[in-house]
């Protein structure tokens, strides 16, 4: 197999080995995933150094404890060193969308190939937050139904 095209389908296993990470972590995932993600992450790594030995000077591979987040960021950053390269991720495969897209399906390409990175960094960016905007949320509901209870009583006018 060409070194490009060997290239391009680990580091397409990476992102999807990151991806799988996070979303057991988020999930509950288990310790079965964690070593699962671990050990593919460790061999991906292990045909990376074959095909281009100075990825071992900056990635080595990851504990057999390692938890699935930290599988995640590793996946992230071991496919962003070869980003230059081979290019950002391509989610848009020709034909797969046409049913959807066909009217205006060179814009959609065009708009998808320009800003897939920036979904997924938004994806990454929601899913992160979602636990903090989750508890300002309950806090704002308790807050307003403290204050719904509090309105019940004639208001203080500073008269005895």
């Amino acid at each position: 197999m060409e070194r490009e095209q060997e290239l391009v389908k680990l580091i397409n296993v990476l992102r999807r080995t990151g991806r799988m990470a996070l979303q057991s972590e988020w999930t509950g995932g288990k310790e079965d995933a964690a070593a699962f993600c671990t050990d593919q992450y460790n061999r991906v790594l292990a045909r990376l150094k074959e095909l281009d030995p100075n990825v071992s000077v900056v990635f080595e591979p990851l504990p057999a404890g390692s938890s699935l987040t930290v599988v995640a960021m590793a996946s992230r950053q071991l496919a962003a060193y070869y980003e230059d390269e081979l290019g950002p991720a391509r989610g848009f495969r020709p034909g797969r969308f046409d049913f959807v897209f066909d009217p205006q399906k060179q814009k959609f390409k065009d708009f998808w190939e320009k800003s897939a990175r920036e979904f997924e960094d938004m994806g990454e960016f929601i899913r992160e937050s979602i636990d903090e905007w989750l508890r300002h949320k309950k806090e704002a509901g308790r807050e307003q139904k403290g204050a719904s209870k509090g309105t019940s009583q004639p208001p203080n006018t500073g008269t005895s």
